[in-house]
């Protein structure tokens, strides 16, 4: 490895086979030419390099291969063929209860567990109070496991892995089970490792978090990686690859706009916009930049190519970051159309005061036939439109959205 990777994951790849006898699988362990009845590859022929300070999240629909990959990073699964290479502390969060007595109190179980990924008890008990803090686990902390909720073993669970700022840091899923609030303090405590230079490795299904945290994506499906490159791109990918497999005739096509923003376009095209544009509501002139305050219309000229029983169109509003400012749909709305005829023109409209802080945004789009894309996508644009706003008139203010500033000072 080169000195700024503090991972390699080199051609890895896990096979798990099945074999007419036992002393058939006993003769394979001394690598004697046995060939199994059959075979399955969890994980086939990945690769991966990770630096200090870098996220990357691992993605991809149940059976792909995740929790596979992580669990040959970690060692506790040994590579049918390729190598896996690390320096420095890997803390690693896999499995809810892994490493945990279900007889023992959260104090003995942080003793255990932080034992077994190699603290002294010295350094444990120079920790154990920041621990019982994060965790906030109160009285509980002297309770049996058994007692515990999902949430609250994963909030032991977190606290442990992270009393200490690792060199890499491993989450698969397990916050996923926690409340709201221990969630937001967990990715607080994530992202502030990350500056510190901790490298993360991340599987989730929540789409938000990986375009707020991490660098790069992996896609994995059936055990090989299907896309590798920066969060919005894979993501993307990602939505309209699952409205692709419900939707034989879907395509997908990326591309990246001079401002940087990523257009990914998917669908069966039964519905097709022709015209898309962002104006002002008074002059009905196109905006690129608007004004806070600022009366906007979002103008949709569609084609149906083909009888279509039932319609429906949403939009999606998300900052640069990724997170979605505003969505709904006219499923939602009660504003579903029925019976569009083949050669039918459509005009949609979503008008809107532009409430929203300074920055830049991308409008996306979708055409379905009902409350989510999953069912029939017949088009799909994300970032259609991109845009920026500005503050001119109003106060300063930061965020997203502009709630006003009718404040009230009283004296006396």
């Amino acid at each position: 490895m080169t000195s700024d990777i503090i991972l390699s994951v080199q051609s890895v790849s896990k096979r798990y086979a099945t074999y007419s006898s036992l002393w058939a699988r006993v003769l394979s362990w001394f690598d004697v030419a046995v060939k199994p009845v059959a075979e399955f590859w969890a994980v086939r022929d990945v690769s991966l390099e990770l630096r200090a300070g870098e996220a990357v999240a691992i993605i991809g629909q149940n059976g792909a291969g995740k929790s596979t990959l992580l669990k040959l990073i970690t060692g506790t699964v040994r590579p049918t063929k390729g190598a896996v290479a690390s320096r420095g502390r890997i803390n690693a969060l896999l499995e809810l209860g892994l490493g945990f007595n279900p007889e023992f109190s959260g104090r003995q179980n942080t003793y255990l567990a932080g034992g077994l990924m190699g603290y002294s008890v010295a350094q444990i008990d120079a920790m154990i109070q920041e621990i019982l803090d994060f965790s906030e686990l109160g009285d509980f902390f002297e309770q049996p496991l058994r007692t515990y909720s999902s949430g609250m073993q994963a909030r032991l669970a977190f606290s442990v892995a992270t009393a200490v700022r690792p060199d890499i840091l491993i989450v698969d899923e397990i916050l996923s089970v926690g409340d709201s609030y221990f969630q937001h303090k967990s990715f607080d405590r994530i992202r502030r490792f990350k500056e510190g230079g901790c490298a993360i490795l991340f599987v989730t299904h929540g789409m938000t978090d990986v375009r707020t945290l991490c660098d790069r994506v992996l896609l994995l499906e059936k055990g090989v990686v299907l896309k590798d490159g920066p969060s919005d791109e894979v993501v993307d990918y990602y939505n309209a690859l699952i409205a692709e497999k419900e939707n034989a005739k879907a395509a997908i096509e990326q591309s990246r706009q001079e401002s940087g923003w990523l257009r990914t376009r998917s669908g069966t095209k039964e519905i097709i916009a022709d015209t898309v544009s962002l104006n002002d509501a008074g002059n009905d002139t196109a905006v690129s930049t608007a004004t806070v305050g600022q009366d906007l219309v979002v103008r949709i000229e569609a084609t149906a190519t083909t009888d279509v029983p039932r319609f429906v169109v949403g939009f999606m509003l998300r900052d640069r970051t990724g997170h979605v400012v505003w969505g709904t749909n006219t499923f939602h709305t009660g504003q579903a159309e029925d019976g569009i005829l083949a050669g039918e023109k459509l005009t949609l409209e979503w008008r809107f005061t532009c409430n929203l802080g300074p920055g830049s945004y991308g409008l996306s789009f979708a055409f379905t036939a009902d409350d989510t894309h999953t069912n029939k996508n017949y088009e799909w644009i994300d970032n259609a439109i991109v845009f920026d706003v500005i503050n001119v008139d109003k106060p300063l203010f930061i965020g997203t959205n502009n709630l006003g500033t009718q404040l009230t000072v009283v004296r006396g």
